[in-house]
């Protein structure tokens, strides 16, 4: 298995997609990458990457692709005169199955865009939407959708985000029946706008066999366990995503600064290192990086924009399992 990777996209570039697409080869045997970008930059990178990733290069291959997406490019400009770069390129060896997935660090906007041009739709989706994994106080997941591709979202377009949502669930995680919820401002009926109101009515309305429509759910259930996918619009999902991110780096400054602030929180932080470990590690976006543009022909995977090596490796990760199933064809079959 072969994967694109827009080397130049995110806030680092080849500094985090070079590293990071290394490491996800390290455990991963049987897939390569091709990075896509200026190549006397992705030399620089490769020369540095340590010796226990020696063993890698070999699955890494280089293509002179053009730079990052210049700042500010509205979609639509980068639809009409975008110049030809890394994104571009990685999702134009996607199109023409030179590789089974996309990974790139690009926002969200840009990638949509060109994704939905050079990769197409799938003929049953009328929208795309984002999906993403945030840690819950159980063992399995929640997966919000829409995470940002789409603000203006109508009712019928929630139910898809539902099915699709749904089929995820079922294929990545194993769970035969996902509990689907409607994320909203309260759970009792004639709550929220308009749309989710419609969108609940829809939602009450169509065949379960294959997922357990829940009703409504306010954002606290979303990190309770009770809801394998929460479905919203993509302004809502993004606000939600990027606020409990933030709340985990809050908490984990907040711990660690706590144990160092005299002896015996010192002597306490000695004793509980390991479960404070465990703790922080359990809450580090860095986990749970890796967004999947669901309702394209082919798999693309968002990496935060922010994201340094060990987290672009996650995303690659996540393209590699997707790619593995076919995801993208067995949604809303």
């Amino acid at each position: 298995m072969r994967i694109a990777i827009d080397a130049m996209g995110g806030d680092y570039g080849p500094r985090a997609t070079v590293p990071g697409a290394a490491l996800a080869l390290a455990q991963r045997p049987e897939v390569s990458v091709t990075l896509y970008g200026r190549r006397h930059l992705l030399d620089v990178e490769l020369s540095r990457l340590p010796v226990s990733l020696a063993h890698v290069r070999a699955r890494i291959n280089l293509v002179e692709a053009g730079d990052s997406l210049p700042a500010g490019m509205t979609p639509s400009r980068l639809l009409r005169d975008a110049p030809f770069g890394s994104l571009h390129a990685s999702l134009v060896a996607l199109r023409n199955d030179e590789a089974s997935a996309c990974v790139s660090g690009e926002h969200t906007g840009a990638i949509m865009a060109l994704a939905r041009r050079d990769v197409g739709m799938l003929d049953s989706v009328a929208r795309p939407a984002i999906s993403a994994a945030i840690p819950t106080a159980s063992n399995r997941p929640c997966y919000m959708l829409d995470l940002g591709a789409n603000v203006d979202a109508r009712p019928e377009h929630l139910v898809d985000f539902a099915f699709m949502g749904a089929a995820m669930v079922r294929l990545v995680d194993g769970v035969c029946l996902p509990r689907v919820g409607l994320l909203n401002v309260g759970t009792e009926s004639g709550r929220g706008e308009r749309r989710v109101r419609e969108a609940d009515a829809l939602l009450r309305g169509v065949d379960h066999t294959h997922f357990e429509y829940i009703g409504y759910v306010e954002g606290d259930a979303l990190f309770a366990g009770t809801t394998d996918v929460a479905v919203c619009d993509g302004m809502v999902g993004n606000i939600a995503l990027k606020s409990s991110e933030g709340l985990a780096r809050m908490l984990a400054m907040r711990l660690q600064t706590g144990f160092k602030t005299g002896l015996y929180a010192r002597m306490a932080g000695r004793l509980a290192a390991p479960v404070l470990r465990r703790f922080l590690q359990e809450l580090n976006p860095v986990r749970y990086n890796g967004a999947s543009f669901l309702g394209l022909r082919a798999t693309v995977i968002k990496s935060h924009g922010g994201a340094q090596a060990e987290g672009f490796a996650y995303a690659v990760r996540r393209a590699v399992d997707e790619a593995a199933m076919n995801l993208p064809h067995r949604l809303m079959s």
